[in-house]
């Protein structure tokens, strides 16, 4: 399974008490058809947290059969109960997903061991490939070099890791550790090229959701080797990836959306609408990049 390239963490569109099934299938094939080449529902950016089980289930079916094997279709199956995990990795598999992106337990703070048991058994509960997702800031707990080291050692669908911890030394660490085949992700758009420098592969990108194609466009000329044109070209995106985390994810990225007419801009609680003075910088910053009026 190939996982190079931009990958997006796509946004769950939401109605006003359900998700919007066929808004959903439609960012499925915008994302597709605008180049990137894999897609994470129910990740972090597809706000996870505050979706029920029957959502969370019904989401990874919709994109499965939205992408129709034209990409990979990597299910955010995470959870901070390693039975829960299990589950829904279980059923991402079932489901026809690629792989499955499970990210550090949170709110538990378990030992490296604990990571380690708690990757280990739901890597074992499933064949499909797992991606790691290491992101303390979020999480509490970082997934050390070693314990990766190990997990890849003794799981064989083991295949990577999204690396969104901002430290570049432990980004060169893990894939000196673990190997040409394993896959560095990055984890932050705004580090795609400097981890790619260090071996990675692509990232799993926020603001693709609303720019798929300048960003595929930079992580497939980094990839080709044109590293030069690529930085020129992410030295010129920076100011609406910066935008893009001016408050929590995906306030942001959602509340573009819907200035551009791609989707609803609604979130859930505990997120909120934007405050009025980030909105104006948002709405400043998307005017400079031609995206709205």
């Amino acid at each position: 399974m190939d996982f190079k390239g931009c990958i997006v963490a796509l946004m769950t569109p939401f109605t006003e008490h359900s998700v919007d099934e066929w808004k959903l299938a439609e960012l499925v094939d915008f994302q597709i058809k605008n180049g990137i080449r894999g897609i994470v529902p129910c990740g972090t950016t597809g706000e996870s947290p505050t979706l029920s089980h029957e959502e969370h289930d019904k989401i990874i079916e919709i994109t499965v059969d939205a992408a129709h094997k034209r990409v990979p279709v990597i299910a955010g199956t995470g959870s901070n109960s390693t039975a829960e995990a299990i589950r829904l990795t279980r059923h991402a598999e079932e489901a026809g997903a690629d792989a499955a992106l499970v990210v550090t337990p949170y709110y538990n703070k378990p030992t490296q061991k604990g990571l380690y048991l708690h990757f280990k058994a739901v890597a074992d509960s499933v064949k499909i490939p797992v991606v790691l997702y290491n992101i303390e800031g979020r999480c509490a707990r970082n997934i050390e070099t070693e314990t990766i080291k190990k997990l890849v050692k003794d799981c064989k669908n083991i295949v990577g890791v999204k690396e969104a911890s901002g430290n570049l030394e432990q980004a060169r660490a893990v894939k000196e550790a673990c190997g040409k085949k394993f896959a560095l992700i990055s984890g932050d758009d705004a580090l795609t090229i400097p981890m790619m420098k260090l071996g990675g592969v692509g990232v799993i990108s926020v603001v693709a959701n609303i720019a798929p194609k300048e960003t595929s466009t930079i992580v497939n000329l980094m990839l080709k080797g044109n590293v030069k044109e690529a930085e020129e070209r992410q030295e010129k995106l920076m100011k609406l990836i910066k935008a893009m985390f001016i408050e929590t994810n995906p306030i942001p990225v959602k509340t573009a959306a819907g200035l551009m007419d791609i989707c609803s801009p609604k979130v859930r609680l505990p997120l909120c609408e934007m405050e009025t003075a980030n909105l104006e910088k948002l709405k400043l910053v998307l005017r400079q990049y031609k995206l709205i009026n």
